[in-house]
């Protein structure tokens, strides 16, 4: 009696059925285009509505203290127990040991400029002829390398180079507030921090 012996399918044997060849989708003839703002009214519905959108933004303990602050005239900031600083914007609790921040302490309107930058473009790009001159200024009173962020101002010229001969690191400055009658309780009730230039004496 013959005896039967089947072969395994070889690997060539197997992959014959799967193609070597992947055909590219047709090409279009052309490619699309944006549509302008006419042609897309005239192909899609549009509704034209102008909102009235009011919203409430809740600032928290701290800086609702501190905004209230600046609408009086007034820089606040508070200091920790813990590890002895005292810092402005005040802020509920210290980062750097987890206690909470309660001693308020009124601070002069005064510091120095730990660092400044000349911009010639606003926060949202637009182009200025007279540079603004951003800074984190260190308010006296308060733990040193410790500041808030806002402009300088009292400053002439418009080039770089005019700006850095009255512009150091290191300077005292001052702040100089908007009128009583125009504070909102917002950190730009403070206009600029000016430089404290010195006395002439005679």
């Amino acid at each position: 009696m013959a005896r039967v012996v089947r072969q395994r399918p070889t690997v060539r044997r197997r992959n014959a059925a799967i193609p070597r060849r992947i055909d590219a989708p047709p090409r279009l003839p052309m490619r699309g285009r944006g549509l302008s703002d006419v042609e897309f009214q005239k192909k899609v519905p549009t509704v034209w509505w102008e909102p009235r959108l009011e919203y409430g933004w809740d600032s928290g303990e701290a800086i609702g203290r501190f905004l209230a602050g600046l609408k009086a005239g007034r820089i606040y900031g508070v200091h920790c127990r813990q590890c002895g600083r005292t810092v402005t914007p005040p802020r509920a609790f210290c980062e750097l040991d987890f206690k909470p921040m309660d001693e308020w302490v009124e601070l002069p309107p005064t510091g120095t400029v730990n660092t400044f930058s000349v911009c010639y473009v606003t926060w949202d790009m637009k182009p200025l002829r007279k540079p603004q001159v951003p800074a984190v200024i260190e308010i006296d009173g308060t733990t040193p390398r410790v500041g808030f962020l806002h402009l300088l101002g009292g400053l002439t010229g418009n080039s770089v180079d005019a700006v850095r001969k009255q512009v150091q690191v290191g300077m005292p400055v001052r702040a100089v507030w908007k009128a009583a009658r125009e504070r909102q309780g917002a950190i730009t009730d403070i206009l600029y921090f000016e430089p404290i230039r010195a006395r002439r004496t005679t």
